[in-house]
């Protein structure tokens, strides 16, 4: 197998994938050797991107500073921040005081992060589809980057290789825009006939929020929401969630065939992480449940550690296997949060005959392995009791780890 010297020798890199992953991998690598020959293949034309806004906390943007201070400087400048949670139970409203958490357009930090690539050097090409690992286009390469989704053709070429396993969750989802720019991050849960249905929404800039419906299967097609089109589902979302759009118009993606993009969220992982000079990244790796709102911080910070692997260690194999290591371990605790994020979800009637504050209390506990196994009102109280009592948060973080590993498997 030929290797590649990363240090002191420029080489020669094709990132397959255009997104804030693939993007932010080709700046810091043109940071760290300006020779280094770098394209980005991004298959949609420019400008064009699925999904509203994303979300981050502050201590994304320190790695960011610590990886290229300028382009974490524009991702800043153009964010929008919010410190509380806003839930709406039925009719009644309820506020959590929280940390700042952060949001951007996906379209803006896209745009950023391909013009600072273009500055470096970095050539950008849309509208360039890489149809799998033989494409002409790879095949000088001395290292390819898979940074093509979770849909990810390089990878998809490979599945055995790489050990792909797929986890479908069960709840339905869809994600929309509104013109009601939040000022915090919302949450709306409505009882209908059919069981609940809810939204996560926040801000993103000045103008607009991305919200995030999801429900049960049953609710999804006693609603009809299964067979009407984008508009009609629209339509009555808009009736659903009245009081938390305050008569701000919800937007789709505006198929040509009125279709509406429901979706079963899909969690990927993979057994390893490169074969030969390829190598995964984002999420063409893995996937965490959007409620957690981590996708994108994930994603950048795979980046910063592929190019730190590739920095600290001269030999290709040997960087790209300290690499896989050291992400596969970092992403255990959010791949355990957001599994239990989703099933809290799941069992979602389990919490709603608790009082609206002691259920939004319960909602920012979802992470616990605790949690499903114990009585919501007397984890409630557990909890409450922890926060004074010592030996009780000892006991609190002695048991999670040990039910965690009981169910699901982990040393």
């Amino acid at each position: 197998m030929r290797q590649v010297v990363v240090v002191g020798v420029h080489v020669k890199i094709a990132v397959v994938g255009g997104g804030p992953a693939g993007l932010y991998f080709s700046v810091l690598m043109k940071r760290q050797d300006p020779a280094h020959d770098i394209t980005v293949y991004e298959r949609n034309p420019e400008g064009s991107t699925y999904g509203w806004g994303v979300t981050y906390w502050a201590g994304l943007l320190d790695q960011l500073r610590a990886g290229d201070p300028e382009s974490a400087a524009v991702v800043a400048a153009a964010s929008v921040t919010w410190t509380d949670g806003l839930a709406i139970v039925r009719d009644e409203r309820t506020v959590h005081r929280g940390g700042a958490g952060f949001g951007i357009g996906r379209r803006a930090v896209l745009g950023l992060l391909a013009d600072r690539a273009r500055e470096l050097g970095v050539r950008v090409e849309y509208e360039h589809p890489v149809a799998g690992p033989e494409a002409p286009e790879l095949a000088d390469a001395d290292l390819v980057v898979a940074a093509d989704g979770v849909h990810s053709a390089l990878r998809e070429a490979h599945a055995d290789h790489f050990g792909s396993t797929f986890t479908a969750g069960r709840n339905r989802y869809i994600w929309l825009g509104t013109t009601k720019v939040f000022d915090s991050f919302s949450f709306a849960f409505k009882e209908t006939d059919h069981g609940w249905i809810w939204c996560y929404a926040y801000g993103f800039s000045g103008e607009r929020s991305t919200c995030v419906v999801e429900c049960s299967p049953e609710t999804w097609s006693g609603l009809g929401l299964d067979t009407l089109g984008e508009a009609a589902g629209l339509a009555l979302l808009e009736k659903v969630f009245h009081d938390l759009l305050d008569g701000h118009p919800l937007i789709g993606r505006g198929q040509a065939d009125d279709a509406a993009r429901w979706l079963t969220f899909r969690t990927l992982t993979n057994r390893v992480w490169h074969r030969g000079n390829l190598v995964l990244l984002g999420d063409a790796a893995h996937t965490t449940h959007y409620s957690i709102g981590a996708g994108t911080t994930l994603a950048l910070e795979d980046a910063l550690a592929l190019a730190a692997a590739l920095r600290a260690h001269p030999d290709r194999e040997t960087a790209l296997t300290a690499y896989g290591k050291e992400r596969r371990s970092a992403l255990v605790p959010a791949q355990s949060a957001a599994r239990l994020s989703a099933q809290w979800y799941e069992n979602l009637p389990r919490y709603m005959r608790l009082e609206p504050a002691r259920m939004f209390a319960l909602l920012g506990q979802r992470h616990s392995p605790l949690l499903p196994y114990v009585p919501p009102q007397l984890y409630y109280r557990l909890d409450r009791a922890a926060e004074s009592l010592e030996p009780l948060r000892r006991l609190k973080r002695w048991l999670g780890p040990r039910v965690a590993r009981a169910v699901h498997g982990r040393g």
